[in-house]
């Protein structure tokens, strides 16, 4: 059954590395998935939240910040080395047909902490946000998946990584959003006002 499983995963995978190619994905995928290209977006929300909702705004930047830590340290220090399973451009028996677009890197691939963070982000302000702003749900998944799809298709993750990494991270985050607005100076607070 886990060889099954395994085999499937890796035929998804060279669908979306390999059969996906082309030109325009060589050079956006690479980009998705690279922080600094997100800078700006950082920026823009650490400001709007701050100005719109003053201590209220510096509460969501620290559970965000918080949210993201914790995500990172747990499927960086405690999930991967658990599993201990290569990446798949790393991985003897597969790198050689794998489209390595970025540098492999050296660390394991399960799960993916890109996309457990990056999950735990959308699932946070989904939490805190979706009552009053029902778009924020569709923006932050999207934008959460582009950067998990961008991890496969520059071959450092297969899709069963982004899957866990996807769970693990969406959990984290709904539980700290929920934490946050049961916070006493958040009892009323009402996003968009």
């Amino acid at each position: 059954m886990l060889e099954q499983l395994n085999q499937i995963d890796q035929n998804i995978f060279f669908f979306i590395n390999k059969g996906l190619s082309n030109d325009f994905f060589d050079w956006l995928m690479p980009l998705l998935r690279n922080r600094y290209f997100w800078t700006p977006l950082y920026l823009f929300m650490a400001v709007f939240f701050v100005r719109n909702y003053g201590k209220q705004g510096w509460l969501i930047l620290i559970f965000m910040a918080l949210t993201f830590g914790f995500t990172d340290y747990f499927s960086s220090s405690v999930l991967k080395p658990s599993f201990e399973r290569l990446r798949p451009c790393n991985n003897p028996v597969l790198k050689a047909d794998v489209n390595a677009r970025i540098a492999c890197g050296t660390g394991f691939s399960f799960p993916s902490s890109h996309a457990a963070n990056h999950f735990s982000l959308a699932f946070f302000l989904i939490t805190v946000f979706y009552s009053k702003w029902k778009p924020i749900m569709v923006l932050t998944l999207l934008w959460a998946f582009s950067i998990s799809f961008a991890q496969m298709y520059v071959g450092v993750h297969y899709p069963g990584d982004i899957t866990f990494g996807a769970i693990v991270g969406g959990m984290i985050g709904y539980i700290t959003g929920t934490i946050l607005l049961h916070l006493h100076a958040f009892k009323g607070w009402k996003p968009g006002n």
